[in-house]
């Protein structure tokens, strides 16, 4: 797993369409963003770290270089 974006949609019972709504954006991107195949653009990011209560560091550390 490349982002912890999963786990954090899974806690709160969601699927990737429900998310995707409540972000406005499409299911194919949240599958993109939790297999690390794309990462959302920073304000996105920040959208999905308010959503969630959790540093965007902290759910996309792949795309901050980290190696957790």
């Amino acid at each position: 797993m490349k982002t912890k974006l999963k786990v954090l949609r899974a806690e709160k019972n969601l699927t990737q369409a429900q998310l995707a709504k409540v972000l406005g954006t499409s299911q194919v991107n949240v599958s993109a963003w939790e297999t690390g195949k794309a990462t959302p653009r920073p304000p996105m990011m920040q959208r999905i770290s308010d959503y969630f209560g959790v540093k965007k560091e902290d759910i996309f550390f792949t795309a901050f270089n980290y190696s957790k």
